[in-house]
């Protein structure tokens, strides 16, 4: 079995580079937190080996990787993984010039003020409570339940878990549901989170493509014919990072043959509610079948502050959930919960806001990439961010150059499971305007940094979470 190194690097990231060009894709992926601080490295002998490459070359590497800061390494001991000025604070805390594209997340709605004043009567009454709010507030739920059955998923609250996230909901039904040495089926590229997620629960993953195409829909139906993976993680409403929309057709086909093989779906719908102008709204993968386990979010129509998310699911597993929830968290937090109620209790509102910020969003990132010959954006017709096409397979050196012009932008395989796609990059379009302009900016300086060949020296910033 090959080191996580290797793994995360792509053994081809390596064949034939240059000592410089090999320590700055490891760079790479300790920067955006692929590499953890104090993991321990492939000794020089094993590295070579798994490389093919000759001992001086992983040699020259390791030593200019300590050069720098980002290995420390032990005289015949082992080499691990650091970081220049470790003990300073993230980057952007660090640096306030600098700007963070590794976060795609919008400021809140206009209306959360609003919505926290009219929420704390709600609150106040639940003050002759224990506080703790395992399955979430009856009202919250009935929220969640009822605009799944809006858009075609009929749903009750007792089919609803309130969670503080997201990526905590999926935590919860890996924590219930995972079988370590299991495979799970993940799309390639897909949320970097959901990817460390799924392999801290040991699951060996098994790639099938996506791109602002869509899916290459033989490949993943015969992927879980002939895998039978034990779950799949899907993103199928204008997913992140290629805002691409799975068809209803497909849906429905999918979730078919899942459920012939055994396969537990998992869908990811943070994302559902993005639209721009899509121009059609699709079913949700729940209203195919009951083998489908739904998470959703706040986060992104109202705000990131919010830790407010959901798991819809067959009663059975939400009672298996319960069960297994206290082990780690006792609940959501009550002002949040009440909160969302009155802010789902008026979709409409915070949607339309949405499409108005990342339509202001699109047009800025659109106006930057076209000044950057090679790049090409495609319609991004919804979703986080755009997933620029840059002409050329530099994406781990554009970001290492972006990070000198005060840009933190993580490179396309990021979003891998093994160092691939080279030629892409997610940009957010969800920041203000003024701001994109002046991060494309940047990204143009940078761009220009790599097509003249000039250094791609690194800033010394902690890595920020991929969102």
């Amino acid at each position: 079995m090959g080191s996580r190194l290797v793994e995360q690097l792509g053994a081809h990231n390596a064949a034939g580079v240059a000592s410089t060009t090999l320590a700055d894709h490891i760079k790479a992926l300790i920067l955006d937190g692929r590499l953890t601080v104090g993991e321990r490295l492939p000794s020089e002998r094993a590295l070579a080996l798994e490389l093919r490459r000759s001992r001086s070359t992983i040699t020259r590497t390791y030593s200019l990787l300590e050069q720098d800061g980002y290995v420390s390494r032990l005289h015949g001991g082992s080499t691990r993984v650091a970081l220049p000025y470790e003990n300073a604070s993230p980057a952007s805390e660090q640096n306030d010039s600098a700007i963070d594209l590794s976060i795609a997340s919008m400021d809140s709605t206009p209306g959360l003020y609003d919505a926290t004043v009219r929420s704390l009567p709600r609150l106040a009454a639940l003050r002759g409570t224990s506080g703790y709010s395992l399955r979430g507030l009856p009202e919250l739920r009935e929220a969640v339940a009822q605009r799944f059955t809006e858009r075609g998923a009929v749903t009750s609250a007792d089919e609803i878990i309130i969670t503080s996230g997201a990526l905590s909901a999926l935590n919860l039904i890996l924590a219930t549901i995972g079988r370590r040495g299991e495979r799970a089926l993940v799309e390639q590229p897909t949320f970097p989170h959901a990817i460390e997620a799924i392999h801290r629960h040991g699951y060996r993953m098994i790639p099938t493509p996506v791109d602002v195409e869509g899916w290459d829909t033989r490949h993943l139906s015969e992927t879980l014919l002939g895998a039978r993976p034990h779950i799949a993680y899907l993103i199928p409403d204008f997913h992140n990072p290629t805002g691409a929309t799975l068809p209803d057709d497909v849906r429905s086909r999918i979730v078919t043959t899942a459920r012939n093989v055994g396969t537990h779906l998992i869908v990811d719908e943070t994302t559902t509610e993005l639209d721009i102008d899509r121009g059609w709204a699709p079913a949700p993968m729940a209203a195919s079948g009951p083998n489908v386990i739904t998470i959703g979010s706040m986060s992104k129509i109202a705000w990131g502050g919010m830790r407010i998310g959901w798991i819809r699911a067959e009663r059975a597993l939400i009672a298996r959930l319960l069960a297994v929830r206290p082990s780690f968290e006792l609940g959501t937090a009550l002002l949040e919960q009440c909160i969302a109620v009155e802010l789902l209790a008026d979709i409409p509102a915070l949607t339309s806001h949405v499409s108005r910020r990342l339509q202001a969003g699109r047009a800025a990132v659109s106006s930057g990439v076209a000044t950057m010959p090679g790049f090409q954006m495609p319609l991004t017709p919804g979703g986080l961010s755009a997933w620029v096409d840059i002409g050329a397979a530099l994406s781990t050196r554009l970001s290492l150059a972006a990070r000198k012009r005060q840009l933190i932008l993580p490179p396309g395989p990021r979003f891998t499971t093994g160092g691939v796609l080279e030629r892409r990059l997610r940009i957010p379009i969800t920041l203000p305007p003024e701001r994109t302009a002046e991060a494309m900016q940047r990204l143009s300086l940078a761009w220009d940094d790599v097509r003249e060949g000039a250094p791609s020296h690194t800033m010394h910033l902690q890595h920020a979470a991929v969102i």
